[in-house]
């Protein structure tokens, strides 16, 4: 059985994405990617399309696509906000999402307008328990 990567300090969604917050002086600022599940799922990440920069996205609303070598799917919001900044990196070397999900293969950065929306995302436990079902 394949065993996956969560981090205990992620907040997670049913489809796969992830959020790490931080509070800042202007408020919580989060930063999203897809789960190392999700990556490997996938396969070999060959594009990232995200045309919604300095737009407001509501929660669990797609933002985005991802295409694999042999798939295209859509990227979902796991809290309402403003996207502040894409991972340019990506559009050089979007296998970073396969090599480093939580880290440097980053999608986007957003400003969260709703805090209170964190409490209908999944704890890493409870996102682990999700996938070992599926």
């Amino acid at each position: 059985m394949t065993t996956y990567n969560a981090p205990e300090d992620l907040y997670y969604t049913q489809d796969h994405e992830w959020l790490r917050v931080e509070e800042t002086p202007d408020g919580l600022i989060g930063y999203v990617g897809i789960t190392d599940y999700a990556q490997s799922q996938l396969g070999d990440i060959v594009y990232v399309d995200v045309s919604s920069v300095d737009e407001e996205v509501k929660q669990f609303e797609p933002f985005g696509t991802i295409e694999a070598v042999k798939t295209v799917a859509d990227l979902f919001m796991p809290a309402s906000g403003k996207i502040l900044e894409f991972n340019e990196i990506l559009r050089e070397q979007p296998q970073l999402i396969n090599e480093d999900p939580y880290g440097k293969g980053w999608i986007i950065r957003i400003s969260i307008s709703n805090p209170e929306e964190l409490n209908q995302l999944l704890s890493a436990r409870d996102y682990l328990n999700l996938i070992s079902s599926e």
